[in-house]
């Protein structure tokens, strides 16, 4: 066994001359365990919180989702669209038209994102999991076209989600010059009726502008024919998105472009993602307060421990292996309390997640009633190395200044 090693350890688990100095180890050793904890536990939320906010995305955005390089829109009747119809891993091709257009319901007017959809949407997606309200999936039929709109919306417009009045819906003509005699030439009108559903995605984008609606009605307001905004695509069972997601690309070339659900919300998790780091260095700071207890403990172990420092000299210890003694000293303290507050934290992060110990409030006021939690092995290795790494430079300095001044 290394000698300064075995020294260090004795010196952590020995009672001190001062009882003093026993009471800031152990101080020391749960400073460090809290900062661990802090840590592991606010990754695990903030994974917890990625992981509710997919679950929800999922029951609006396809598997993967086609769009174009350059311009809003494409032709759907494009030659490589079509062929990706007969591809075996493909189960669903939906096509869709989506666009900004103004909204009125008796005077009160707000503008929304009109989405229209193909008949098969509720197979490219499990829109069936957001929709409330008494109605049928039904967006057209022989007699008129029919909305689905977000439940913000509709709180804006104040319609009711059964709404008996049609909902007007204007749109700019494309290529159109305003008159200023007469500016509603300028505009495309129609109406959608009630279906007596309405959709809540928990997200504003959605709830708040967006109209679900059919694919004619669009392309019918708009003024386009076969033009689609972005082809959905829901993939077999057996099919890796990953690989799927290469090979179409490899088929479609530049102009079009492939995202997979976190690609389509690449706004959302970018945001998600910083905070997470951004938490990730304030409690790495805190961590580096905690190490001074650490350091403070080793300089009264230094002062206690000199008549044993002078004993190990005259047995042949050099100054070299007397620093390492106080330098293991310093990272078995830090080792210890890594060790428990990743123990402490996984243990709390299991209970939070079985017990739903911390509520975020009034009961159904948010979506989930506790905070979610999800621990990834990924961070609490990435947790571990850093606790070590930061204790280890902390008290390496430190150790070597005091022991040549003191000793």
């Amino acid at each position: 066994m290394n000698f300064s090693f075995y020294i260090a350890r004795r010196y952590l688990f020995s009672k001190k001359s001062h009882n003093a100095i026993n009471v800031i180890s152990g101080i020391s050793v749960c400073g460090v365990a809290l900062a661990t904890l802090a840590l592991v536990c606010t990754l695990s939320v903030f994974n917890g919180f990625q992981s509710l906010v997919s679950d929800y995305f999922t029951a609006f955005d396809p598997e993967l989702k086609i769009t174009p390089v350059t311009g809003k829109v494409f032709d759907g009747q494009d030659p490589k669209i079509q062929a990706l119809r007969s591809m075996p891993e493909i189960e669903v091709v939906s096509e869709s038209l989506e666009d900004n257009a103004m909204v009125q319901y008796k005077g009160r007017q707000a503008m929304a994102v009109i989405k229209g959809v193909e008949d098969n949407f509720d197979r490219l997606t499990p829109i069936d999991s957001i929709l409330f309200g008494r109605g049928d999936l039904l967006l057209h039929d022989e007699v008129a076209d029919y909305a689905i709109p977000g439940i913000q919306l509709l709180s804006v417009l104040g319609s009711g989600i059964r709404f008996l009045d049609p909902l007007e819906i204007y749109a700019p003509k494309r290529g159109a010059k305003v008159n200023l005699a007469n500016p509603a030439m300028a505009f495309t009108g129609e109406r959608l009726f009630s279906t007596g559903l309405t959709f809540a995605v928990n997200q504003e984008k959605y709830d708040a502008s967006y109209i679900l609606t059919s694919l004619s009605f669009a392309r019918r307001l708009f003024q386009y024919t076969t033009e689609v905004s972005s082809v959905g695509l829901k993939l077999k069972p057996d099919a890796d998105p990953g690989v799927v997601k290469r090979k179409l690309k490899e088929h479609l070339g530049d102009r079009f472009r492939v995202e997979d659900r976190y690609e389509q919300q690449a706004d959302t998790y970018r945001i998600m993602r910083v905070e997470k780091l951004i938490s990730y260095l304030f409690l790495t700071f805190i961590l580096i307060i905690a190490c001074f207890n650490v350091i403070g403990s080793l300089i009264m172990l230094i002062i206690d421990k000199r008549e044993n420092v002078e004993t190990l000299r005259h047995l042949g210890a050099d100054n070299r292996q007397i620093e390492r003694i106080f330098l293991y000293e310093g990272c078995l303290i830090v080792f210890l309390g890594a060790i428990a507050g990743v123990v402490l934290g996984v243990g709390l992060c299991y209970l939070q997640q079985t017990y739903g110990l911390l509520s975020l409030g009034a009961s159904g006021s948010f979506v989930v009633d506790a905070y979610p939690v999800r621990v990834l092995a990924s961070d609490v290795l990435l947790v571990l190395a850093t606790v070590l790494v930061v204790g280890f430079l902390s008290v390496r300095y430190p150790v070597r200044y005091f022991s040549r001044r003191l000793l």
